[in-house]
């Protein structure tokens, strides 16, 4: 097999696995289905208790207190009639809105992150919105048969600022639920300065005679569908996801949940669980080691069809004493996903940034990629400069693989011969060909093998680049004003085909017409992927194929005369 049918195979099996990679992804996309039930983990349908306020119940409250049973929740849709009065919060990353309905944080706008990128639109990104009912709820249930307020009851917000005052670095909202059997108890929202973070709290004062032991549960409410519609050439993860000590990282597809197939964490001492999508993360991330229980539940389906989802966490309120009161929080993290950010938040959520089963290359290329633009000040140089750096780190593997094509290139001509002279008889073609091997110290394997090896380095650097927020809204240059796009005006997928044609004029040409052709429509095939690809990917594309042609034409350059010279001695031996 001579050098370019393994450089077609390499580049094939590369083309394979990234369309691979789409397709298990959309095999993950949301599915629709007809009815609302609830099932469990291996299917069977199963009870779910409601209270007379429609708040959640766990199956048993003392499960929480190692029974070992998972809990199950109901939040069924609330009545399109129901009055509500709306909260509008702002601090300096944030512009929020605050139901009274539950206290729901039901609009979450991110001022640094606008809602189409860079450009004229200058409206924030919406992260919590009606567009997909995606909500942030909590409430209480148990408390020994006591009346506890949930995410539907009315509560009544309390005076105080709205927007975060200059110098402060905290803003409290209060909001108050009504007197349910002598309990009286209060949500808290606490906005901070320079932080995604909101702490949730729930202030639980008992009136009654006898001690109060509630449980709170901390939910996420979304539809299935991704927030940037789907695609085949880039296909990003939107489901749930949960993260604990013994567990580790789990994504968890809506589909799964559809089909009762979820698996995950149910109980733990520790850990978290987030709603992921593109670029953005909402989670909640309790603190400490207090036994937990894990959700995760179709609720039925939105006016348009869509399934809707719920998925939390509920925890144990520690012992009231009559006349005394307690209190929980958990925070709530809903923002960018931005590295460094979520590590400080809790451990294992920066694994939301989705490097795939490479994470152990692509996490220091981002660190290294980091590093860079701290230095240029820009993400677009960045790639630049990391592109180079990572070539040069593979030069002796790219120069060995180079200068086996360059040879490769020179015997063409000798190897079209032995192939029409010996076109009957196959065996004896490649006897003569692996002898003029020998004889001209070539190893086909040469060009394909230390391509192979760079090949996860490239396509961690995909996975860097496709999931890097960083790269939302970060301009380039000139026409490029946001590098997590598609180019406007196709320059640079135009440039790369090109680049991609003149890598092909400088390689060997395919003995086989067949294969010859094909080389040929390879750059016509990934140019049509990457008029779709953000403009990041395709830059750093572009910079590897112009540094791999300068390098490739340094090489012919320098082995060409060689072999003239070879060429020449062999004849004047010939004749003498």
């Amino acid at each position: 097999m001579d050098t370019r049918r393994l450089m077609l195979l390499g580049v094939f099996l590369f083309s394979l696995f990234m369309l691979w990679d789409a397709w298990q992804k959309a095999q993950h996309a949301p599915v629709a289905a007809d009815a609302a039930v609830s099932a469990s983990a291996d299917g069977a349908p199963v009870a779910v208790r409601q209270s007379r306020d429609g708040a959640p119940i766990p199956e048993a409250t003392r499960n929480l207190r190692g029974a070992g049973q998972q809990a199950e929740v109901l939040a069924s849709a609330l009545p399109e009639d129901a009055p509500a009065e709306s909260i509008f919060v702002e601090t300096d990353l944030v512009r929020a809105e605050i139901s009274t309905r539950g206290g729901d944080l039901v609009w979450l706008g991110l001022k640094n992150y606008q809602a189409n990128g860079q450009g004229e639109d200058k409206e924030p990104f919406t992260l919590f919105s009606d567009v997909h009912l995606y909500h942030a709820q909590s409430g209480l249930i148990g408390g020994e048969g006591a009346e506890l307020p949930n995410h539907k009851t009315f509560l009544v917000a309390l005076p105080g600022p709205r927007d975060l005052a200059d110098g402060a670095d905290t803003l409290e909202i209060r909001l108050a639920a009504p007197l349910m059997d002598d309990v009286r108890a209060t949500k808290v929202y606490t906005f901070h300065r320079g932080s995604y973070l909101i702490d949730v709290s729930w202030e639980i004062e008992n009136g009654r005679d006898a001690p109060l032991t509630p449980d709170a549960y901390f939910q996420l409410q979304r539809d299935g569908e991704s927030p940037e519609g789907k695609s085949f050439f880039l296909v990003t993860f939107t489901g749930a996801a949960v993260y604990t000590d013994a567990g580790k990282y789990q994504k968890v597809s809506y589909a799964d949940i559809v089909k009762g197939e979820a698996r995950f964490a149910r109980q733990a001492d520790d850990g978290w669980l987030a709603m992921v999508q593109h670029y953005f993360v909402t989670a909640w991330a309790p603190q400490g080691d207090t036994l937990r229980e894990f959700f995760m539940r179709k609720i039925g389906q939105t006016k348009d069809g869509h399934d809707l989802f719920t998925a939390g966490v509920i925890l144990p309120v520690d012992r009231i004493a009559s006349g005394q009161t307690g209190k929980i929080s958990v925070p709530l993290f809903a923002g960018p996903q931005e590295q460094s950010a979520l590590k400080a938040v809790a451990p294992g959520l920066d694994l939301v940034v989705d490097y795939g089963w490479l994470h152990i290359i692509a996490a220091p290329l981002f660190w290294v990629l980091e590093f860079i633009n701290k230095l240029t000040g820009n993400w677009g140089w960045s790639i630049v400069v990391l592109t180079v750096l990572i070539k040069l780190i593979f030069y002796p593997l790219s120069a060995a693989s180079y200068r086996s094509m360059a040879k490769m290139r020179v015997l063409t001509p000798r190897l079209m011969q032995l192939k029409e002279r010996y076109a009957d008889d196959k065996a004896k073609m490649n006897q003569e060909m692996m002898k003029l091997y020998q004889t001209e110290k070539v190893n086909p394997l040469g060009g394909c093998l230390p391509i192979l090896v760079q090949i996860p380095v490239f396509i961690a650097l995909y996975w860097v680049l496709l999931g890097a927020v960083e790269m939302r809204g970060a301009p380039w240059l000139l026409w490029i004003r946001d590098l997590s796009v598609a180019d406007p005006y196709y320059v640079l997928p135009v440039v790369m085909m090109a680049s991609m044609f003149v890598q092909i004029r400088l390689n060997p040409t395919p003995p086989d017409p067949i294969q010859a052709k094909m080389m040929l429509i390879m750059p016509l095939v990934f140019g049509v992927m990457f008029f779709f690809f953000p403009a990041g990917l395709v830059l750093y594309w572009v910079v590897n194929n112009l540094l791999s042609i300068a390098q490739q034409w340094h090489i012919n350059r320098m082995l060409d005369p060689v072999h003239k010279a070879k060429q020449k001695q062999a004849a004047n031996d010939q004749n003498i």
